[in-house]
């Protein structure tokens, strides 16, 4: 969406996939799960008038729009990646746990679209549970902001940044860093969750090499 209020920015795609490449020319295996916040929600459904199980289905489709952008993206930086959908598609593959594993190895970037293939389950359960299948070793939570605070910090400046949390900490404090149930997955498969500001100049490779400038969350 870039600086814009709907839609996709040819500048924002562009950003997103050099960060991509960056961390891809360190030899990385990447799976990318893409929400599809910026063209629907399933959320919005009360504001149209709409029932939620159908919102849900817009999203997913939304989620391949922006999963397809990504792909071709990549492609004119020279790099492949796979699309893969938890719902079937004609111009998609279907998601398979263990193609997804194949091309993983084979150093081919995995894009997961299409959210869990179910309505009511947010893209961060879906990224949860890819990262769980594909044996992940950190997932990397992309955002507009530099990690977890304490409050809103663009409303309150007073709020607090973590540099690290614990998955007990991070609930019992209610910081929201994901729904419950994407949160239950990282934790019951000890997958860490990395908080971050995409947006950052060379926050992607700092993130995955250093693992500073944004939010961890263990189990420790």
């Amino acid at each position: 969406m870039g600086e814009q209020s709907f839609g996709i920015e040819h500048t924002a795609c562009e950003h997103i996939a050099r960060s991509i490449q960056e961390v891809y020319q360190l030899g990385v295996e990447i799976g990318i799960v893409v929400g599809g916040g910026n063209i629907f929600r399933g959320s919005q459904a009360e504001q149209f008038g709409f029932a939620r199980t159908p919102a849900d289905h817009i999203g997913m489709l939304a989620t391949t729009i922006n999963g397809l952008m990504l792909q071709q993206s990549l492609a004119a930086l020279g790099i492949e990646s796979r699309v893969m959908s938890a719902i079937y598609d004609s111009f998609v593959e279907k998601y398979s746990w263990s193609h997804a594993i194949h091309c993983l190895q084979k150093r081919t970037i995995v894009i997961f679209v299409g959210g869990t293939g179910n309505p009511y389950f947010t893209t961060d359960t879906a990224a949860a549970l890819r990262s769980s299948e594909v044996e992940a070793e950190i997932l990397l939570k992309a955002t507009k902001v530099d990690g977890i605070y304490s409050d809103d910090p663009k409303k309150n400046p007073q709020a607090k940044k973590y540099e690290r949390l614990s998955y007990f900490e991070a609930l019992s404090k209610k910081l929201n860093i994901m729904d419950a149930t994407a949160f239950a997955l990282c934790r019951e498969n000890r997958i860490p969750i990395y908080v971050f500001n995409l947006f950052e100049p060379g926050s992607l490779k700092t993130a995955i090499c250093k693992q500073q400038g944004g939010t961890l969350v263990t189990g420790e």
